[in-house]
């Protein structure tokens, strides 16, 4: 049994699950590797099975998604990795190294790729508000021990701000592990709807969580 587990996240990702699957084939020999689908219908499970990769189903919704791959492992240490971001290749020895200093939790900094010059400056801020607040996203990679994972009762049943919601309870049992990393993610998000537009859109959403919003309401707002 692997000491780590990598778990995914994924609803019709066919068109970069081959340089996903590239990359986390870097990581089978010393991790436990499990996708988990939320009904994709692009025939992206189908091809993540035949290139040898686990692939398990559950109720569409990233919290749930990832709650059902932590069920499925057996991993002393959790990472959840979305689709579109990719861990340094040192990630695990990195993970390993926090968690012997006995940190139950944490997460990388991120660099965002893309063609807009702003990204840069997204990142930067993006990895100091988690150093300074403790909260960490999805995009960064985060990674928990079992015992801490359970202990606050895994992801909340949200579908939105699931990774915020974690990082508040979790920042209970201790601060997060900040790894310089840098973890790379997908920029298309920002670029695809404008990347002050999306900024702007993202600390409205957070304001309201952080107010008592519905995430239900919020999530309706982000689509």
């Amino acid at each position: 049994m692997s000491e780590i587990a990598v778990i995914v996240p994924m609803l019709d990702e066919r068109p970069q699950l081959p340089g996903l699957l590239d990359h986390l084939e870097r990581f089978a020999a010393a991790a436990e590797i499990v996708l988990v689908d939320g009904g994709s219908r692009d025939g992206g499970p189908a091809y993540a099975r035949r290139r040898g990769f686990q692939v398990v189903d559950a109720p569409r919704g990233r919290a749930r998604q990832m709650n059902r791959g932590a069920a499925v492992t057996g991993g002393e240490v959790l990472v959840f990795l979305h689709a579109d971001t990719r861990l340094p290749a040192d990630a695990l020895a990195l993970i390993q190294r926090a968690c012997r200093t006995g940190r139950c939790w944490g997460r990388f900094d991120v660099r965002i790729t893309g063609h807009s010059p702003w990204l840069t400056m997204v990142a930067a801020a993006m990895n100091l508000r988690s150093r300074l607040t403790g909260i960490a996203t999805g995009d960064q990679a985060i990674f928990v021990r079992r015992t801490a994972f359970e202990a606050v009762g895994g992801f909340p049943d949200q579908p939105l701000m699931e990774d915020i919601e974690l990082s508040r309870r979790l920042r209970r049992l201790g601060p997060p592990a900040c790894l310089a990393g840098p973890a790379l993610t997908s920029g298309r998000r920002w670029e695809t709807n404008g990347v002050w537009r999306t900024i702007l859109l993202m600390w409205r959403l957070r304001l309201a969580y952080w107010l008592g919003a519905d995430p239900h309401r919020l999530a309706a707002r982000y689509r």
